[in-house]
């Protein structure tokens, strides 16, 4: 391996002083500052896409981003004897987004905020390829909800069951039916998708507390190999569920969430629908059932059922702050 990072970072127009290990990758002090090595599993369409794109947030202000480095040949992959392609991209020291930190979380919230506003001043053509379809999230919700019904219809026919069992018999029906609700929202938002094209964008596709750096220089979102081109409020929605269900759905703190995304971008009204659509479906619900299905189900962890507690719990503080920025919305 070792032979095989030197290989790799010759191919580089910088001098390496020292390599360490990171989560899955090599950190490289350098004398252009610190770069991380990683294998990359797109193609080379992608990475000079990205490239492009990254280059133009930080000529545009937001100087704290993972702009990937290009090879002496100006490639923006790197391939080693074996043909196994490799990102070399600017790295940043600090600590992840604290998700009990409100000043984190709101923080975290504006500078995707400026993100977003800048990508949606990028001129540059976009390959199908970071294209998603309108229907995509569409289809994959009603995949969960299949998984779901089958999950019922599973522990529906056991005769003795299991204490996280009897909870999902409990409250599936609750569930599945929040379920049908927010796709027949989506349908209907299907049918009157021309209507606001506006709300596309370049987004992250990965947005969440692990991808957001604290560093001495500000704040920095790393890690936009699964950038798309999609609803941008995916990234915020994605976001949002993540952090409000470890607040118990806290009113306060979402939308306090949603003024300081507002403050530097104004959400349109079919925006905030696309990001009530996503906040409302009981993802949490189909996540915990879907892995009890794909495990062993002769000895249940007791931890699933903590979360399943948990989710159920609170089901009505979700319920209360989908109501609140639902309000002036017309379905």
């Amino acid at each position: 391996m070792y032979n095989r990072v030197n290989q790799i970072l010759e191919q580089y127009p910088f001098t390496v002083n020292q390599t360490y290990k990171g989560r899955g990758a090599i950190i490289c002090d350098t004398d252009q500052g610190l770069k991380i090595l990683k294998e990359y599993k797109g193609s080379e369409a992608r990475a000079d896409f990205l490239y492009k794109t990254l280059l133009f947030v930080r000529e545009s202000g937001q100087r704290q981003v993972d702009c990937i480095v290009q090879t002496r040949e100006e490639r923006s992959i790197a391939k080693d004897t074996d043909e196994t392609a490799y990102l070399v991209r600017d790295w940043y020291e600090g600590r992840e987004c604290d998700v009990r930190n409100r000043d984190d979380i709101l923080k975290a919230i504006r500078h995707l905020a400026g993100v977003h506003t800048i990508l949606r001043r990028f001129k540059e053509d976009i390959p199908e390829f970071l294209k998603v379809r309108p229907d995509t999230l569409f289809i994959e919700y009603g995949k969960h909800s299949r998984e779901l019904k089958k999950v019922k219809h599973y522990i529906g026919e056991k005769k003795k069951k299991n204490d996280f069992e009897m909870a999902f018999a409990r409250n599936c029906g609750m569930f599945l039916e929040q379920a049908d609700q927010v796709m027949a929202l989506q349908e209907k938002e299907l049918q009157a998708e021309g209507e606001d094209e506006g709300r596309y964008g370049i987004c992250h596709g990965d947005f969440n507390q692990h991808n957001v750096i604290f560093s001495r220089e500000g704040v920095c979102i790393l890690n936009y190999e699964k950038a798309i081109y999609d609803v941008q409020v995916g990234d915020l929605g994605n976001f949002m569920r993540k952090i409000l269900e470890k607040h118990n759905w806290n009113l306060g703190l979402g939308m306090d969430m949603l003024e300081a995304y507002g403050k530097l971008r104004a959400l349109s009204e079919g925006e905030l629908k696309q990001l009530y659509i996503r906040l409302a479906y009981p993802e949490k619900f189909w996540k915990i059932c879907n892995h009890y299905y794909n495990t062993s189900k002769a000895w249940v962890c007791g931890r699933d059922l903590e979360k399943l507690i948990k989710v159920v719990e609170q089901d009505e503080a979700k319920k209360r702050f989908l109501q609140v920025i639902s309000h002036n919305l017309l379905f």
